[in-house]
C-alpha cells in the first residue's frame, strides 16, 4: 500500500486524470438528471441531507448541483501536490474502479493503510471505506495528513516463512467450514480485529497488506483466507475480493486455493479480482466451485 519510486511523474499524471475525469462525471450528472422542468412557481428549499455539500434543491423535484464533494476535491489537491505515488498502476486501480463504479457507496475494507487510502475513500464517497495496517507509527503519520481517515491497527502472527505449512493446512476441513472468523478453528483465520469490522458485510475487499516480500515479514496467508471467509459468511448477496502483488508467490498460490480460481473474474497486471458469492445461502455450496 505504501508508494514505490517507480515512474512518479506519470503516475501521478495519470492519477489526476482520474480524479478529473471522475469530476467531469458528477458535473454532467448533477447538471443533466432529468428532463423535465421545475414549475417557476416552485419555491427553492434547502433540504438537510445536502446542507452540508452546499446543494439546494427544489421542492417535488430531484436534487441538483454542480459541486463536488468535498472527499473528492480533498484528493484532486492531495494528489496534485503529494510527492508520493500510489502502488497500483491505472490498469490495475482501473480493476476495482470498474466495481466501485457499480457498488457505491458501499462497504469497502482495505487491508494495507498507504498514499492511495484516499483515493478509495473519495471513489466510494458517501460509503463506509475502512483500513487495516499493521504499522502504529504509520498510521499515525498518515492520519497527521489525512485525519478523515478510518484506520485500525491490527496486528499478524504468521510470517511469510510459514507459507508452505499453512497452505497444506488451509486443505483441512477445519478451514473449509464456513463461519465468522472469530469462531473458526482454521490456522489462517484472523479473530484479533475489532468487533466491528467482522459486523460489517463487506461489498468490497482489498488484501494490498500486511508486509509480505522478505521471510520474516507477517505475510498475506491470513488476510486472503480471511477476506474470503468475510464473503462466504454475508448473510447474502456477494463480494468482490481483490489481491495484489500475485507476482509473488505467496499472493499467487493462496489466492487461487483460498479465493478459487473458479471465482476468478479476470486479472490485470498484479492484481486479481474475485467474486465470492454468499454460502450460508446454500449450504451445500462447495468451498471451491
Amino acid at each position: 500500500m505504501r508508494g514505490k519510486p517507480h515512474n512518479p511523474f506519470n503516475l501521478k499524471t495519470v492519477l489526476i486524470c482520474l480524479f478529473f475525469l471522475l469530476f467531469l462525471f458528477f458535473i454532467l450528472r448533477s447538471t443533466f438528471p432529468y428532463p423535465q422542468r421545475t414549475s417557476p412557481r416552485s419555491p427553492a428549499v434547502l433540504h438537510p441531507s445536502n446542507a452540508s455539500e452546499g446543494c439546494p434543491s427544489l421542492s417535488n423535484t430531484p436534487p441538483t448541483c454542480t459541486k463536488i464533494p468535498p472527499s473528492l476535491s480533498h484528493a484532486l489537491v492531495h494528489y496534485a501536490t503529494l510527492n508520493f505515488t500510489p502502488q497500483q498502476t491505472f490498469k490495475e486501480i482501473s480493476t476495482s474502479l470498474k466495481v466501485l463504479e457499480n457498488k457505491s457507496p458501499c462497504n469497502f475494507l482495505v487491508f494495507g493503510l498507504g498514499h492511495d487510502s484516499l483515493m478509495w475513500t473519495a471513489l466510494n464517497h458517501g460509503g463506509r471505506t475502512v483500513f487495516l495496517e499493521e504499522d502504529k507509527e504509520w498510521i499515525a503519520q498518515i492520519k497527521a495528513q489525512i485525519p478523515s481517515l478510518e484506520a485500525h491497527h491490527v496486528s499478524y502472527d504468521t510470517k511469510v516463512a510459514q507459507a508452505g505449512e499453512l497452505l497444506e493446512a488451509a486443505s483441512s476441513e477445519e478451514c473449509r467450514v464456513v463461519s465468522d472468523p472469530r469462531s473458526s478453528k482454521c490456522r489462517l483465520a484472523l479473530s484479533n480485529f475489532p468487533s466491528e469490522i467482522y459486523d460489517v458485510e463487506w461489498d468490497l475487499i482489498m488484501v494490498d497488506a500486511p508486509t509480505g516480500y522478505f521471510e520474516g515479514a507477517p505475510g498475506r496467508m491470513g488476510a486472503i483466507y480471511t477476506a474470503g471467509l468475510m464473503a462466504r459468511n454475508r448473510e447474502s448477496g456477494e463480494s468482490d475480493v481483490f489481491v495484489h502483488d500475485v507476482d509473488r508467490v505467496v499472493e499467487d498460490r493462496f489466492s487461487k486455493a483460498l479465493l478459487c480460481e473458479g471465482y476468478l473474474v479476470e486479472q490485470e497486471g498484479r492484481i486479481r479480482h474475485f467474486n465470492i458469492p454468499s454460502h450460508r445461502t446454500s449450504p451445500s455450496r462447495p468451498f471451491c466451485p
